[in-house]
């Protein structure tokens, strides 16, 4: 206890030598913060309706994500970090949304997905299907399927795409366009006997039936051809060949459905930098077998970048004189920090907030909706004391009680717990900022599992203003779709604010008996008026 106090009080003595002599300054702060407040007080609220909806998903990117990943980003451009401005950070309108889903308490990206894009809570592991179905049972799934806001605005005239870092079956791209019991059902090979019987069919064949997506960008190319077929970048991995048992060629059919107009597939960076947005109709991109790879493993001749695609989708939907909307995910911040990677998400995130910028300058803010958010967390924690400027991937200069160093951020659980008998490794001589180190963990896992704290939603642009509080993650697919007038309640564009008329969905059953009472109700109103009239005769 003794060492840790004289430690504090020797960070305490020199860490002062890292504040920026501005800062010394109480006028810096004052100056700063009026200036801050100066600019809330001009805000105007942005009424219209939003012709377009930009919706970025930073998967896993909880709140010590989004702290860690500014600080990145500063310190990439050479900064100290933790003053830096992120893209996501100038967004004037913030909020929380709670995560839980309806069966666990810490959810997964299928049950949030389904939340913020269909506006129903779910149970873990299923897509596009409300809470009365259950995980992998096929019979279940049947009668309670829920549509996304990238429906309801296709359904409104609007172009709609989809632009991921993972495969385009994954989890929340899926969850835009598909109904599934599982998650994993990604192609046919993954369905399981008893769901074939029972009817249901797979995510990657879903992809080119439910709904006719404009813009399809990202990973997945062995889920929608024949087992067997070797894949176009590595013929000779047999783990990159085609999944589907039916023979079916889900690109070959997705092309041949687009006859007469002009329809694009690519699977390289050239093919795609070919492609022109100006007379392109439909582009579907694939380009890896399953997920993109990690942006600081991309490589710039084969693959582009989410800043690229980014672009390229907003350039070929925004022709729509309706509008659009975009789905963007950064898909592999989640997926780093299941691999106890914190070096990887932090790029990843950074990378999409780059994105999101992209997003921003190609679009007027009078007429389009950006909203970012997260859909989950992870049990990420940023601690220590380590001083202003120091590298976000390094280590705590305050040792432990062990005598031993210790990174500033680790992992509540997760591969890198690899402690033997009580004692942790003795990192010294470990270099903690390199893309293939694992952050330590308190608890052993195979792999980091989710958090479940809120997470943050952020928006600019028409009806940003209705993003704010805390809200249940549902809220939010409400909210966009209110925003652009997609979906069931168009108050907005008919400039009604009061409670909605409630609508009722009957089975067919249920409208039989619903007409029946109408009917009955309607004789009675006419009884009723002849009885009056009889009697003032």
């Amino acid at each position: 206890m003794e060492l840790t106090i004289l430690s504090l009080f020797v960070l305490l003595a020199f860490g002062s030598s890292h504040a920026k002599v501005e800062e010394e300054n109480p006028e810096f702060w004052r100056s700063q913060a009026q200036k801050s407040l100066q600019s809330v007080l001009d805000r105007k609220l942005n009424t219209n309706v939003a012709k377009n909806i930009l919706f970025f998903l930073g998967d896993g990117m909880g709140i010590t994500t989004y702290t860690a990943a500014r600080i990145l980003k500063g310190q990439l451009q050479n900064q100290t970090g933790e003053e830096t401005v992120m893209t996501m950070d100038t967004f004037p309108s913030v909020g929380l949304a709670k995560t839980y889903s309806v069966d666990f308490q810490i959810p997964d990206s299928a049950a949030t997905a389904t939340a913020y894009l269909c506006g129903v809570k779910t149970n873990l592991n299923v897509i596009g299907v409300n809470a009365a179905a259950r995980n992998g049972i096929c019979k279940t799934q049947k009668g309670n399927e829920v549509t996304s806001i990238l429906k309801w605005a296709k359904d409104a005239g609007k172009s709609v795409g989809i632009v991921t870092t993972t495969r385009v079956q994954h989890a929340t791209p899926a969850t835009s366009y598909a109904h599934s019991a599982s998650r994993k059902w990604y192609s046919d090979a993954d369905l399981p006997e008893s769901a074939k019987r029972d009817g249901c069919t797979d995510i990657a064949s879903q992809l080119i039936k439910n709904v006719d997506i404009d813009v399809i960008i990202g990973g997945g190319r062995k889920y929608m051809t024949p087992r067997g077929t070797k894949d176009p970048e590595y013929p000779r991995d047999y783990s990159s060949r085609g999944k589907r048992k039916d023979g079916r060629n889900l690109i070959n059919e997705w092309t041949k459905m687009k006859t007469g107009k002009v329809a694009r597939y690519v699977w390289n960076k050239t093919d795609f930098n070919a492609v022109d947005p100006e007379t392109t109709d439909y582009l579907m991109a694939l380009f890896e077998p399953g997920d993109l790879r990690f942006e600081m493993d991309r490589d710039p001749n084969m693959d582009p970048s989410i800043v690229e695609t980014t672009e390229k989708a907003i350039r070929i939907l925004q022709k729509n004189p309706k509008g659009f909307f975009l789905l963007v995910e950064g898909g592999r911040i989640d997926q780093a920090h299941h691999d106890g990677r914190a070096y990887m998400a932090l790029h990843e995130a950074v990378a999409f907030d780059n994105a999101i910028a992209k997003g921003l300058e190609l679009t007027s803010e009078h007429e389009t909706l950006t909203v970012v958010m997260a859909d989950h967390s992870h049990p990420l924690s940023f601690n220590g004391f380590p001083f202003r400027g120091q590298s976000i991937l390094g280590k705590s200069p305050l040792w432990a009680t062990d005598m031993l160093p210790y990174t500033t951020l680790m992992y509540g659980n997760g591969p890198g717990r690899k402690g033997i008998d009580g004692t942790r490794p003795d990192i010294r001589k470990v270099d903690t900022k390199t893309k293939d180190y694992i952050q330590l963990s308190a608890v052993p896992m195979q792999s980091t599992t989710h958090s479940g704290e809120d997470v943050a939603v952020l928006a600019r642009g028409p009806m940003a203003h209705i993003f704010q509080g805390v809200q249940e993650q549902n809220y939010i697919a409400h909210a966009m779709a209110y925003a652009s007038c997609v979906g069931a309640n168009l108050r907005h564009c008919q400039g009604l604010t009061g409670p909605p008329v409630v609508k009722t969905t009957f089975t067919d059953q249920e409208n039989g008996v619903e007409a029946a009472r109408s009917s009955a109700a309607l004789l009675c109103s006419l009884l009723s008026v002849l009885l009056v009239l009889t009697v003032l005769m």
